[in-house]
């Protein structure tokens, strides 16, 4: 009898059901919460960009290159955001996910905040077409590498059909700064919740795919993810309503996404980049623009807050919170995509609600 029950133990243990769950490595804050959401717990994504970390001046630790060496799968927004990160890759034997080669994500040039306009005109229908994580994209190989396939079906799933990826090289030339262009494609792509939505089925799909034995649990825990996503979503668009009609000044072009999905107006910029300091002729553009119009104006996290706060005693604006992009001064974890979105609204409410 002993000798049964060990045998049928051993089986167990070596069948498919136990099979180790794949190694994960995100880049961004805010894609390690949506990657740790679909995981739950059956395991933690790694994150290389924790709190602090800047992405346009960051440098991989030993322990990081060995860890994306040694990832079955790492989910990436894509070289536009992080070109390091598209040569630290190379060579590599494991798959990619990288979201904004995702068919259906929603992308858009720098300078359109107001291009897509389906959250603020409706805040019922973001349920839509994202009803079930683990069939809301059949083909389960968009967005990522398999073996050196290449993503031009990409170009598919946005309005500016055949250069959606062509400008991936643009901006790219600082050094060791290497901060992405702000002219054409815009990356900050997590910023529209739809895209989140849509990123969670991706790499339920994606997971499913590696852990066969666990595919279900991914798509239960992308589809749980999915509903608190759509609620946050009303709730923050019900609560900005108040806030259309303000224009507003930011720190630098990264907005563009949130702006156009809650329907607000991002006015304009201190900085066009991440990483270069704003020039002496654009301030006094920006000055005499705001000169007299109270506006408010948003610092950012990671960035010196004195410039905007110098700007708004110039013009006679309002000074708002620092605003936070990329979640950089939250704490990691599943809790941090909405975390990011509610201190985007709390931040911008503060300051433009009348």
């Amino acid at each position: 009898m002993r000798y049964t029950i060990s045998v049928a133990l051993a089986s167990l243990l070596t069948g498919p059901a136990l099979a180790e769950v794949p190694r994960v490595v995100t880049d961004l804050p805010p894609v390690h919460s949506l990657v740790a959401q679909v995981m739950g717990d059956l395991g933690e994504p790694d994150l290389l960009l924790g709190q602090g970390a800047d992405p346009h001046s960051f440098q991989l630790r030993p322990s990081q290159a060995r860890a994306l060496a040694n990832a079955d799968l790492v989910v990436w927004i894509g070289p536009e955001m992080t070109r390091w990160l598209e040569r630290a890759l190379e060579g590599r034997k494991g798959e990619e996910l990288r979201l904004m080669q995702v068919e259906g994500t929603h992308l858009q040039d720098f300078g359109e905040g107001a291009a897509h306009d389906h959250a603020w005109d409706s805040h019922d229908h973001v349920d839509e077409g994202h009803d079930h994580a683990g069939d809301a994209h059949d083909h389960a190989d968009e967005g990522h590498d398999h073996a050196g396939e290449g993503h031009d079906h990409a170009d598919e799933s946005h309005d500016h059909a055949g250069d959606a990826h062509d400008h991936a090289d643009e901006g790219h030339h600082h050094g060791e700064h290497e901060g992405h262009s702000h002219a054409g494609l815009d990356p900050h792509a997590w910023l529209d919740p739809e895209n989140a939505q849509l990123w969670l089925a991706a790499v339920a799909r994606e997971l499913g795919h590696l852990d066969p034995g666990n595919a279900a649990t991914y798509a239960a825990n992308a589809e749980a993810a999915r509903a608190a996503l759509a609620e946050l979503d009303r709730e923050t668009a019900a609560r900005l309503e108040q806030a259309q009609n303000q224009p507003f000044y930011v720190f630098h072009d990264a907005y563009g996404y949130f702006a156009g999905h809650y329907g607000l107006t991002v006015q304009g910029s201190v900085s066009a980049g991440d990483a270069a300091a704003p020039g002496a002729a654009h301030l006094a553009d920006l000055r005499a623009e705001m000169a007299g119009a109270q506006r408010c104006i948003f610092p950012e996290a990671q960035h010196d807050a004195k410039l905007a706060s110098q700007i708004a005693q110039e013009t006679g604006a309002k000074a708002g919170p620092a605003l936070d992009p990329s979640g950089s001064t939250l704490e990691p974890g599943p809790q941090l995509y909405a975390n990011l979105i509610r201190g985007l609204a709390d931040g911008i409410l503060s300051c433009v609600a009348p």
